[in-house]
């Protein structure tokens, strides 16, 4: 049997239990992530232990030497085509900005610029090679 002497720890462990019980509170879920509510502070932590943890590294692309040829020719070709159509825009547009009605034929275009007396006028553009038109007409002031 127990002393006296032995029973009070326990006596007193069992009156402090119940109170515990009632000092308890339900738990509350907090999320950590700011996105979802969380403490803004804690963004800055999260983005860095997912850059840690990322081991993907994007391909490095190497250029062949066909390609940058190809990527020169096509430059060199886009150059000598904007130096077309400049030569065909001077025929066909006067000094004051006005349109010159007419027909500019090139290698591998016909352009040609109609007036259709109410204002408008339509440009028409036709693919020497493939017989493909097409054309749009745009509002004209009295600069004809």
């Amino acid at each position: 049997m127990m002393t006296k002497q032995a029973m009070r720890p326990l006596l007193a462990a069992l009156c402090v239990l119940p109170l515990s019980a009632a000092l308890a509170s339900p738990l509350v879920y907090v999320p950590v992530n700011p996105s979802f509510g969380g403490n803004p502070l804690n963004g800055s932590v999260l983005l860095n232990e997912a850059q840690a943890q990322n081991d993907y590294r994007a391909p490095v692309s190497r250029k062949t030497p066909a390609d940058r040829l190809a990527a020169f020719e096509e430059a060199l070709q886009n150059a000598v085509l904007s130096r077309v159509q400049s030569a065909a825009i001077r025929q066909i547009v006067n000094v004051d900005g006005g349109l010159i009605p007419g027909t500019v034929t090139t290698q591998d275009f016909i352009i040609t610029v109609e007036n259709n007396g109410n204002g408008t006028v339509t440009i028409t553009t036709t693919d020497r090679t493939t017989n493909q038109v097409s054309s749009f007409t745009i509002g004209q002031t009295d600069d004809f």
